[in-house]
């Protein structure tokens, strides 16, 4: 029965769709208008968020609601070095990714060490995020505030992160998408993976066989953590200013949250599914409902407990559902 289930070729199948639909990502740009490019930034920037998040809390089980943390740092450390003293953002991304990484490492062994899990675990990060925005908003070095303002390069400049046109954010947080994916789909293949995913399962039975609990939820969260305030540099790159609120607030994280369920938690392309139907709906009410404020938020919130009723493992789960039943009758006609 079990070599029946056996694929030999699964992992080929999946590097064959990744591969595939990166060739299309990197030719589709050229076909579309500056707005539905920035669109589809949009769409690959919170699949990236989602993707990074979903490393602890879909794959490791350890429910976050404090990432805009690691956020935040990223924007403001790459920020304040380029404001500052004219470090290149490139350079302020990987600083304010390690230090995000090692934040990270200090909150999960801090609240993993004192076996803090579930609502407890998620509240504590909520603390950590919100004492971070209390901060920036009483800081003179971080603008309190008002925030940081990047000052514009005329005419772009690599090395400052800035382009004149659109297509090279798209290609960076294309990369960006695509390495993080990577890393999920490494996950899901892995030793780590599976160690994280037994963690997430019974932590108490991976523990009982070997499996050292705190230290591969501290891995999780560190990795989670580099990989979500390399988004923080990308956004604040990209929109040229950055404030406590935006970058420490909730929302960030929600979204995170929303579009994970929504596509699929602890799903290698879960983030990205849930991403694009979510920023497809949210265009679709500015267009046609922009007078009516608020509209998007209800069709979230309407859409998110849709999924949770009736798909509770999401879209990702839904198409995995219907592929096990089309396999299976298809068994049963041969």
């Amino acid at each position: 029965m079990g070599e029946q289930n056996y694929n030999p070729f699964k992992k080929l199948e999946y590097a064959l769709v990744l591969l595939v639909a990166a060739c299309f990502l990197f030719w589709v740009p050229h076909l579309l208008s500056s707005y539905l490019l920035h669109v589809v930034i949009l769409i690959l920037y919170f699949s990236f968020l989602g993707s990074a998040w979903n490393i602890v809390s879909g794959y490791a089980g350890q429910f976050s609601f404090g990432h805009s943390a690691f956020f935040g740092v990223g924007a403001y450390l790459s920020s304040l070095l380029y404001v500052k003293s004219g470090i290149s953002p490139w350079i302020g991304m990987l600083v304010g990714a390690i230090f995000a990484a090692g934040l990270g490492g200090f909150i999960g062994y801090l609240t993993f060490r004192y076996k803090l899990k579930g609502a407890f675990f998620a509240l504590s990060t909520f603390a950590f995020a919100e004492m971070l925005r209390i901060i920036a908003l009483n800081w003179s070095i971080t603008g309190k505030a008002m925030g940081i303002l990047i000052p514009l390069k005329e005419g772009g400049s690599f090395e400052a992160f800035q382009f004149v046109s659109k297509l090279p954010y798209y290609y960076i947080i294309l990369l960006m998408v695509l390495s993080v994916l990577s890393v999920s789909f490494g996950l899901d293949h892995s030793k780590l993976g599976y160690y994280f995913k037994a963690i997430r399962e019974d932590e108490e039975a991976a523990g009982s066989l070997g499996v050292n609990i705190l230290k591969y939820k501290t891995m999780a969260l560190a990795l989670s953590a580099f990989f979500t305030a390399l988004g923080g540099t990308f956004y604040a790159q990209y929109m040229f200013y950055i404030d406590p609120d935006i970058t420490f607030g909730t929302n960030v994280t929600i979204e995170m949250i929303l579009r994970t369920m929504l596509g699929g938690v602890g799903t290698v392309f879960g983030p990205l599914i849930g991403s694009a139907v979510l920023e497809a709906i949210a265009e679709v009410t500015r267009s046609f409902l922009g007078e009516y404020k608020g509209v998007s938020l209800m069709l979230y919130a309407a859409m998110l407990i849709l999924v949770m009723i009736f798909f509770p493992h999401g879209l990702m789960g839904l198409l995995r559902k219907r592929r096990g039943i089309s396999a299976a009758g298809d068994r049963q006609r041969t």
